[in-house]
């Protein structure tokens, strides 16, 4: 009884957030591509003037879905996999070992894509680049770190030539508590992985972004200013810009990212719920309170992107 339960209501919710994000991918502005605007977005790290072309700057890319599965057991995964769900992000690397190695897991999803999405550390990178069906390394964060994921990665494959997929972290909101490059960074960093990292393929830039936004003043900054970056990578060495992935936006906010350019979104407890966590909270990461049910994450998310998407009329990524 409580597998079925848990099944539709996984299924239910993985029906809702897509839907949900074909919706946001259609309220995208269109802009004739002579019409050019110049928007200033600034941060406590950098300010960057960027001219940008609309119709050039979000490419028609479908958004990919990362339902992430942070503290959910295998039972979860396989439903949310059986109902179509192919692409799964996880934040600690030995979680992720655990679940990828699972009997249950590689029995019944024989084609599923795992992201990793926490903080890497240089110590724990062989152990990452071992998980069976790693899809994709979205938390790069400095040169160094890039060199480490490359000689791993080829000892790995070994005869294997397939190039693993990474993304540059940025922090966009230059909080000390956030991982990723200084923006001003972000270039020299691509330029690293592109020109001197054979083993990688270079798939786009990631940013978490600061939490609790509030929406209605008008577009993210820091999506802004992970779409700025994207601008200058491009224009810099060359790179068609509809390569060039954006992963931003998650439970609370993800259409409005998909409305100014996400091409990936990271959505956890609005397909599992509330993340439980085993250990005391002094020990643990601090999980969200658990929303009362007239303020639930998939209300607020709604109600806040509803007034966010009057003013984008107004406003250009």
């Amino acid at each position: 009884m409580w597998k079925a339960a848990m099944s539709e209501e996984v299924g239910k919710a993985i029906q809702s957030v897509l839907e949900r994000m074909t919706q946001a991918a259609t309220r995208r502005p269109r802009v004739s591509a002579d019409r050019k605007f110049r928007r200033r977005v600034q941060s406590s790290v950098v300010q960057v003037s960027l001219l940008l072309n609309e119709e050039l700057t979000l490419p028609a890319v479908t958004p990919r879905l990362v339902a992430v599965s942070k503290t959910k057991p295998p039972e979860m995964i396989v439903e949310a996999y059986r109902h179509g769900q192919r692409n799964f992000g996880e934040n600690y690397v030995n979680e992720l070992v655990e679940k990828a190695s699972d009997p249950l897991i590689l029995e019944s999803c024989p084609e599923i894509k795992w992201h990793f999405i926490g903080h890497l550390q240089k110590n724990n990178v062989n152990k990452l680049l071992g998980v069976p069906n790693l899809f994709l390394v979205e938390t790069v964060d400095s040169a160094k770190l890039a060199d480490r994921v490359n000689s791993s990665w080829q000892r790995v494959r070994g005869a294997n030539t397939q190039r693993l997929k990474v993304m540059v972290q940025i922090n966009t909101s230059a909080e000390q508590s956030k991982h990723g490059l200084p923006p001003e960074e972000t270039v020299s960093t691509v330029k690293h992985i592109v020109s001197q990292c054979s083993a990688l393929h270079f798939s786009g830039l990631m940013t978490i972004g600061r939490y609790g936004y509030d929406l209605t003043l008008g577009p993210n900054p820091d999506f802004q200013m992970l779409l700025g970056r994207r601008q200058e990578v491009c224009d810099s060495l060359k790179l068609p810009l509809e390569e060039v992935e954006l992963s931003m936006g998650m439970s609370t906010d993800f259409e409005h990212a998909i409305e100014v350019g996400a091409t990936n979104v990271r959505v956890g407890s609005i397909i599992f719920g509330n993340r439980e966590y085993p250990n005391s909270a002094a020990n643990t990461p601090n999980p969200s309170p658990s929303p009362s049910p007239a303020h639930s994450p998939e209300k607020t998310s709604k109600v806040v992107c509803e007034e966010a998407a009057k003013k984008m009329h107004h406003l250009t990524v």
